[in-house]
Order: C-alpha cells, then sequence, then structure tokens
C-alpha cells in the first residue's frame, strides 16, 4: 500500500481529487502544498496529490514554486474536478459575522456571500478544510468547503453547490520522484519549467520550437526566479507524450535554447482529449525525416 501525502487537512477539494487518483493507497493529509511535497521527498510518503490550477483563479503558484525547486517530482496522473462549493456554519444558529475560506475558494463565490451573507466579513484560511476546523473551533462563523468537508466536521450544511461559475474547475497533479513514466495513450500532456536568457524575444523563441513541430501548447505560466529581478521560469504543459518522436525533439531543441530546463512529467490527460496533430507533424513524419537523413548519410539516396 501506498502513502498519498495531500494538501489538506481531511476535507479539501485535494483529498477528493486524491480519492479519483489511487486505489486503497492510505491519503496522509498535511497542512500545505510545500509540506505535502516535502513529504514525498523525504520518504515520508510515495505521492503527493496537490492543486495546480483553477480555471477561475488561474495558477496555483505554491505548487509551481516547489516544482521547480529542490529535488525533482514527475507528475504521472492528474484530476479535474468541478469546483462546487458546501457553506457550514456553526450549529448554535448564532447570527453568521464571518466566513472563511482559501483566497481562492473566497474568490469563486464572491458574489454568493455578497448576496446571502452580505453582513459577514470573508477571513483567508489555509485550505477549505482549516476554515471548517476554524469553526468547529469557534474561531469563525462559517466556512466555504469541498462537498467532502461535510462528511469529516458536523456543521450544519447552509448551502451546496455553491459557485458564482458553474463550470468552474480545478487540475491536481499526482507527483512522484523520477522513475518509470506512465504508457502513452494518445491524449497526454507534457510539462516543463524553463529558464531562458532575459534578452528580447526569448519566450517567442521558445514556443516557435513547439509551434514548428505543430505541438499544441496548453498553458503558460511565468513565476520570477529568487535570485534575479526581472528574471522569469516559464512553465508549459502541450499536448503529447515524451516517448513520442515530435516531443522528444521538441525537448531537445528546447534544451539546447534554455539555460535550465526541467522535465515535470508525461501522463495520460484527465479529460482524455487526444492530442491536435497537423499536417507534416505526425510521429511517423518526424521518424521517416531521421530515416531520410539517415540513408543520405550512408549514400542510399541522391
Amino acid at each position: 500500500m501506498s502513502r498519498i501525502a495531500y494538501f489538506g487537512p481531511q476535507g479539501t477539494f485535494t483529498e477528493q481529487a486524491a480519492r479519483t487518483l489511487t486505489v486503497d493507497d492510505e491519503l496522509l493529509p498535511v497542512e500545505t502544498i510545500p509540506a505535502a511535497l516535502a513529504a514525498v521527498r523525504k520518504g515520508e510518503a510515495d505521492a503527493a496529490c496537490v492543486p495546480v490550477e483553477n480555471s477561475v483563479e488561474g495558477p496555483v503558484t505554491a505548487t509551481l514554486d516547489g516544482l521547480a525547486e529542490q529535488e525533482l517530482l514527475v507528475a504521472v496522473a492528474e484530476a479535474l474536478l468541478p469546483v462546487h462549493f458546501t457553506v457550514l456554519a456553526r450549529t448554535d444558529g448564532e447570527p453568521i459575522r464571518t466566513v472563511a475560506s482559501h483566497p481562492h475558494a473566497l474568490a469563486q463565490v464572491r458574489q454568493w456571500l455578497e448576496v446571502n451573507l452580505p453582513d459577514a466579513r470573508p477571513v483567508a484560511a489555509s485550505s477549505t478544510a482549516a476554515a471548517a476546523v476554524g469553526v468547529r473551533q469557534g474561531e469563525f462563523d462559517a466556512a466555504v468547503t469541498a462537498p467532502v468537508a461535510a462528511e469529516h466536521y458536523p456543521l450544519r450544511v447552509l448551502a451546496t453547490e455553491v459557485a458564482d461559475v458553474r463550470d468552474a474547475r480545478t487540475r491536481f497533479l499526482l507527483l512522484k520522484p523520477p522513475g518509470e513514466l506512465p504508457e502513452p495513450t494518445g491524449a497526454d500532456r507534457t510539462s516543463i519549467v524553463a529558464a531562458a536568457a532575459n534578452r528580447t524575444g526569448t519566450l517567442a523563441e521558445l514556443l516557435t520550437e513547439l509551434a514548428t513541430r505543430g505541438i499544441n501548447l496548453t498553458r503558460l505560466d511565468a513565476r520570477p526566479t529568487k535570485g534575479n529581478f526581472g528574471e522569469y521560469l516559464f512553465f508549459m504543459d502541450f499536448e503529447g507524450h515524451i516517448s513520442e518522436p515530435r516531443i522528444g525533439d521538441a525537448l531537445a531543441a528546447l534544451r539546447r535554447r534554455c539555460s535550465g530546463l526541467r522535465f515535470l512529467g508525461s501522463h495520460p490527460r484527465a479529460d482524455q482529449v487526444a492530442a491536435t496533430i497537423q499536417p507534416g507533424a505526425a510521429n511517423d513524419d518526424f521518424t521517416g525525416a531521421v530515416d531520410w537523413v539517415a540513408a543520405v548519410r550512408r549514400g542510399e539516396l541522391a
């Protein structure tokens, strides 16, 4: 049985995601995203489940920073969850003056709070579940939580299916130390973080390496390097698997252009969307071109 550390405590969306990504594994809640990653790096857990991006609030910067630093961890699977919240309140029926949650969650229910709890003051908590714990301990009057929190905390359910954006989703990664990668499926995602020189056209050059090979970019985020003001790391997700010739060719080109390139994994996409292949950019086109060059070098072709 494997141990899976996840961004807790019990009752977070990350717990729900971890449940979908593992079977009969022990789930280990920890207080922060860095703590989940550290548990794997220290050997205290076999994998970590953490959020990486939200369709409303964008990237989860703690995850991006954690993947760019320290020992390498790679993504082997992902989960995509709809984000509909449950609002839990104290059981004594007292007026609700404070409502707590993770900042990302509060941002996604701002309109609902203005309409339904106009007198309540929003308070940031380290996670949605930590907000529920705070309600239990009397620190807050209500909490915006993941639906699974109602299973763990005996609080009054004030509302369910709460969301300002009905189709909001969050993507989660299952991260492990480097090792055997998942097999390609035809509907895969590859992730990297690139450090490039701070000069005109650098990012355009990196993206061109993907575009000229017909590789579709699915996410691009920039995070500042900690040591040099004005210099950034570029986090990229794109369609395809590193085992494919076209992806391997692109990664080799990016490695030549970048001062640092970190491979963050190739794994099946949760939405099972197949890669878009442009004419002339199929894997057979790349292998055929290599074979042709080899034949020319052997003098077999004019």
